[in-house]
């Protein structure tokens, strides 16, 4: 790739640095989009040794590039985004992408066109990171920074995406354990109060 190429594409992806998600951090600040994509990142490192016959270098790749039309657009809570939301994200991403040097446009449009259809295995363990590193996040941030839908949703945000892994399957319940713990300690500290 042409350095030129190169440095605008970092230049539009250093964006993801500044939006900022729905999510907040154990610190107290609202986590950057670029922060989820890097945790996500590492989530699907971790698990790795759970999911041998699979391209984690590919996996890994889709959760590095599946935010970047936020870049563009913002970050839009999951439970506030609608139809017409994702679909104008998803065409000035590839709008973008159509501007890359090859073969990095057509490596970046095949990720994509799978992580959308959601066919492979791969694909799958990606958008299933991607919903539980949000509710992991919702578990590092004070009880204090959820809306009250949160309650539920930190339950069954993601459920519907780990049914394809056994190891997903008890990762998902592992979160669960941690939230209600959560939800106990704060009821227990509000009628303390």
């Amino acid at each position: 790739m042409n350095t030129t190429a190169f440095l605008d594409i970092l230049s539009r992806a250093e964006k993801l640095k500044c939006n900022t998600r729905h999510s907040w951090t154990s610190s107290g600040r609202h986590e950057s989009v670029a922060e989820h994509s890097w945790c996500l990142a590492l989530m699907a490192m971790l698990v790795g040794d759970e999911f041998p016959e699979l391209d984690m270098d590919k996996v890994i790749r889709m959760c590095l590039i599946h935010d970047l039309g936020e870049a563009f657009t913002g970050d839009i809570p999951a439970f506030e985004k609608k139809k017409e939301d994702e679909t104008k994200e998803d065409e000035i991403f590839e709008k973008w992408i159509d501007s890359f040097p090859e073969p990095s446009r057509t490596e970046f449009l095949k990720l994509l066109k799978e992580m959308k259809e959601r066919q492979t295995r791969e694909a799958k363990l990606y958008k299933a990171l991607d919903n539980l590193e949000a509710v992991i996040q919702h578990n590092e941030a004070d009880i204090a920074t959820w809306l009250p839908l949160e309650y539920d949703l930190q339950f069954t945000y993601g459920a519907d995406k780990v049914g394809f892994s056994p190891y997903m399957q008890k990762l998902k319940e592992a979160i669960d354990q941690v939230t209600q713990e959560k939800i106990k300690i704060s009821l227990r500290n509000d009628s303390s109060h």
